[in-house]
């Protein structure tokens, strides 16, 4: 039996900290990078009288997250103790939310693969609760023991479940570019998977296709990388399987990626809801958001991805990929409407080219986010005017493009001023150009009139070589056509 006899099914869990002040249930610091344990108070360390107090941003959060996925909001939601023991867990239990979540339900689009097999795909929510961050253990430079840092305990987290959904490892990444991208764009969590202010849980299981009934899932933990969420699914799946065809059988287990073997490796056998015994929490009342509230918070709701990207097709007439690749984070959105809006908002095909090809690859190259593109929009916009008008080449736009990255001139006129790259489009000046290089080069001459297209190509790459590139290239084109008598 072969791999592809096979279904895989995934669903994530992925936990995003929402971006408040100050943690859910006390009022110390949710600052990064702090010494262990100075941002760790009282309650956040459960001593005996504490008494939890929810914070109000958390809740909004939850609210705006739920809005944009298009979930209920529950009017009441309960806070519940989900009792384990581990050594940075000082209560002995974990406030999350169990039988009533505060958001309920919703879907996202995701975008999955490039070009001709790119495919559009909803995925499902389940839900999304409100619950408080553990510590952290610490292993290193103790002496061989371990320490406990607790500035992480009470972080604000929002625990988004998915249904299982998902068929592959791309699918995966997609959901969890795409909720990545979503945290960022309504403003609830900063994102920072380094920090650990976004990481995801992958609940992985395969079945023979054609059957319905779930497989035997093992949840891989704490994947702080799409690049490893990708691996560790692609690396699971494929022992599952071989298990299985090998007659042997798994248990329900939570595993943990190992980035240097690529592999994953057991770490315990999962535990059922009934045995982390939750009860309702009684330092806590029931969470009731009335709809006057929700109200509130939709009013202050920007325009959400999917709305961005369905006015970007049918007002700019951009296809559905590339309207859905300049949605995909706010800073890119945010840069192509600024370059779009400095052009008069007449050339969105050429602007939406430029930012996700030439800009984007520039980036990627020196690895910067382009909130920091040494390009501003209305320089890119200023360029773009001078292709569209003829002024020049897109060959010579890519050498002011780089000027312009290299802070060589205030904008694409200086620049193209300078260094007298101003297109050539006098008739008179191409066509001497055209018969010189006729003269030049007899062979590619007889070649073309002999039916090589190609041969056209060579001669109008001589005029172009002799011009420096200046010259405008459908001119070029056009009269070595008229020169030859075509």
């Amino acid at each position: 039996m072969s791999r592809s006899d096979w279904e895989v099914v995934i669903g994530l869990e992925i936990h995003a900290q929402l971006n408040t002040a100050s943690k859910i249930f006390s009022g110390a610091s949710t600052a990064f990078g702090a010494p262990p344990n100075e941002q760790a108070c009282a309650i956040d360390i459960a001593l005996p009288g504490t008494l939890p107090v929810l914070n109000r941003g958390a809740v909004e959060r939850a609210i705006r997250f739920g809005l944009a996925l298009g979930a209920r909001v529950a009017p009441k939601s309960v806070f519940a103790r989900k009792n384990y023991f581990y050594p940075d867990l000082p209560g002995g239990y974990q406030i999350s939310q169990f039988e009533l979540p505060v958001v309920q339900g919703g879907a996202i689009t995701i975008w999955v693969g490039e070009g001709e097999n790119a495919y559009e795909k909803s995925v499902r929510l389940t839900r999304a609760h409100l619950e408080e961050d553990a510590g952290k253990s610490l292993h290193e430079d103790f002496h061989g023991m371990s320490g406990i840092d607790l500035n992480r305990a009470g972080m604000p987290l929002l625990e988004i479940v998915s249904e299982p959904d998902m068929r592959s490892s791309a699918e995966a990444v997609a959901y969890a570019r795409a909720l990545h991208a979503l945290v960022r764009w309504i403003n609830i969590c900063d994102g920072n998977m380094q920090e650990g202010s976004f990481r995801c849980d992958a609940n992985v299981s395969v079945r023979k296709k054609g059957t319905q009934p779930l497989g035997t899932r093992r949840e891989i933990k704490n994947l702080n990388s799409f690049r490893f969420l990708q691996q560790a699914i692609d690396y699971e799946t494929g022992w599952q399987i071989e298990t299985l065809e090998d007659g042997g059988r798994f248990e329900q287990s939570t595993v943990l990626f190992d980035p240097a073997t690529g592999q994953t490796r057991m770490m315990r056998s999962k535990e059922d809801a009934h045995d982390y015994r939750y009860f309702p929490n009684p330092d806590l009342l029931p969470l009731v958001i009335e709809p006057e509230w929700i109200e509130q918070v939709r009013a202050t709701m920007p325009e959400l991805p999917a709305a961005m990207k369905s006015r970007f097709e049918r007002e700019l007439g951009l296809s559905a990929q590339d309207a859905s690749a300049l949605t995909s984070a706010k800073e890119v959105a945010d840069y192509f409407q600024a370059a779009l809006a400095a052009t008069g908002d007449v050339h969105a095909k050429l602007c939406a080219n430029w930012v996700m090809g030439e800009l984007a690859a520039r980036l990627n190259r020196a690895s910067l986010e382009i909130a920091s593109a040494p390009v501003s929009p209305p320089q890119l916009a200023g360029l773009l005017l001078r292709i569209a008008d003829g002024s020049i080449s897109n060959a010579i736009a890519r050498k002011v493009f780089e000027a312009l990255w290299n802070n060589e001139g205030k904008d694409a006129d200086d620049i193209i001023e300078r260094q007298g790259l101003k297109q050539v489009t006098d008739n008179s000046a191409i066509e001497a150009m055209v018969d010189e290089a006729i003269a030049a080069n007899p062979k590619s001459v007889e070649e073309f009139r002999a039916g090589k297209e190609k041969a056209l190509n060579a001669l109008v790459g001589q005029v172009m070589k002799v011009s420096r590139g200046k010259a405008n290239p459908a001119q070029v084109n056009e009269l070595m056509r008229r020169r030859l008598g075509i």
